[in-house]
């Protein structure tokens, strides 16, 4: 026969709990042999915010991108989070383009200073015609 066995547990207070308690509690979490609720219950933690808060401090999970599953987006929660993201990418594409530019300039400044300084000292700087390649590949012999 199945007995039910009860755990009785002291309510702690916020101070009680080690570092080493907390790792403790947030691995079992992680390692889905606990729930946060169950947690709580089997550890007498005053609340489930505290364990998720534990959670979010010494876990692996990447909160931050996580969107809770148990609350789904309403279609004007989407639609302002897409025109974020549109708005952020247009930004980006701005910057970019800027970049471009800058480095486009750049290129041209730097090849009228090289012809400036070919001119200026009549030295080759950039190379007329391409390096000779071999055309002979050597191809190691066997030895018998």
């Amino acid at each position: 026969m199945k007995e039910d066995i009860k755990i009785d547990y002291i309510k702690r207070s916020q101070k009680d709990y080690s570092l080493s308690f907390k790792h403790q509690v947030v691995s079992e979490v992680e390692r889905g042999e606990l729930s946060t609720v169950g947690a709580v219950k089997k550890y007498g933690i005053q609340a489930r915010s505290t364990v998720v808060t534990w959670l979010r401090k010494y876990g692996n999970f990447d909160w931050e991108n996580q969107t809770p599953s148990h609350m789904p987006k309403t279609p004007e929660q989407k639609i302002l989070e897409l025109e974020a993201k549109v708005k952020l990418l247009e930004k980006q594409k701005a910057y970019l383009k800027e970049q471009n530019s800058r480095a486009d300039k750049k290129a041209i400044i730097f090849d009228m200073m090289i012809e400036l300084a070919e001119k200026e000292y009549n030295i080759d700087i950039r190379k007329n015609s391409l390096p000779e390649q071999s055309t002979i590949i050597k191809t190691p012999t066997k030895k018998a």
